[in-house]
């Protein structure tokens, strides 16, 4: 199928376990298009199971940008992304191609229709200094501390979210200016294109019956034996991005011995129901999308024309 406009992107979103790799790959095969992940996950090698990426024959057959591009100890910024996806969305638009950005990392999407703010970058000693206060106060006791630093943010950041927490200290303490402050003055690195907007958003109480029924799925499919080979790289540790991945923190806790394997169950749906409930709480704010309960192929087609 022809789509006429070819100076817009599709940003096709949804919360964890909602369907939208699926939905991607059945626009795909009815439109000509390219798929780029927008997903803070996927981008690691040798973490296939636990971030539930597509299989290898799926990815043959509908390939995916930005998967697999770094290591699980490499660090992979914001803006590694914005400039490797507006890379894959200018070739994708240059061969007449519909650009489908597909994923849940709402930080990703956000950048790229907004832009960034001159944030500093992290060091090496600020982030260890952060990383071991967070291991002394625990997340909450920090998140006290962002209240009275920035109330903004703390407003819109979780207490339990300890990397984006540690990342607004990080950004007061580095240059004098809450993070709302320089958030506020963004720059031009915004994607130059009309963006049409599909939100996939099922039922909360299906979404977290997907959320259990995918981990209990991937224990089965050998995850821990993943993790098993994860920690055998002597270059990763529970501070790094990765490994701050939900089910691969409390899998890593586990062989630990900080958890039993019932409880390390436990705490790993919580942690991606946590996340489900963050991401739908952006969803919500989501202006001039199409929202959609089930994939509905007519309405998707009609709202692209």
């Amino acid at each position: 199928m022809t789509i006429e406009s070819r100076n817009f992107v599709l940003f096709l979103m949804g919360p964890t376990a909602s369907g939208k790799t699926e939905l991607a790959i059945e626009i795909s095969k009815i439109i000509d298009s390219k798929l780029i992940s927008v997903d803070s996950a996927l981008i690691y090698k040798g973490m296939d199971i636990g971030t539930a990426k597509p299989d290898k024959e799926t990815l043959k057959s509908f390939p995916h940008e930005l998967i697999d591009v770094c290591n699980p100890e490499d660090s992979f910024s914001v803006t590694d992304f914005i400039s490797l996806a507006k890379k894959h969305i200018k070739t994708a638009l240059n061969n007449g191609k519909l650009p489908i950005l597909v994923g849940g990392t709402s930080f990703y999407f956000n950048a790229l229709e907004h832009g960034l703010s001159s944030l500093p970058a992290s060091t090496d000693e600020s982030r260890k200094h952060f990383n071991n206060l967070l291991k002394k106060l625990g997340s909450e006791k920090l998140h006290e501390k962002l209240q009275e630093i920035d109330p903004k943010s703390a407003e819109r950041i979780h207490p339990n979210d300890s990397q984006r927490i540690t990342r607004a200290l990080e950004v007061y303490d580095l240059s004098g200016e809450t993070l709302s402050a320089l958030q506020g003055n963004k720059n031009q690195n915004k994607l130059d294109l009309k963006i049409k907007k599909i939100v996939l958003m099922p039922e909360r109480s299906e979404l977290h019956k997907r959320i259990e029924d995918r981990f209990i799925e991937m224990i089965k499919n050998g995850f821990l034996d993943e993790v098993k080979t994860l920690r055998k790289n002597q270059k990763l540790n529970l501070d790094l991005a990765s490994m701050r991945c939900v089910g691969y923190r409390q899998a890593w806790n586990y062989f630990e011995g900080v958890y039993s394997k019932k409880e390390m169950v436990e705490k790993a749906i919580v942690a991606t129901r946590q996340l489900c409930k963050r991401q739908c709480t952006w969803l919500k704010n989501e202006n001039e999308a199409l929202i959609l309960r089930k994939p509905n192929m007519d309405k998707i087609v009609n709202y692209l024309k």
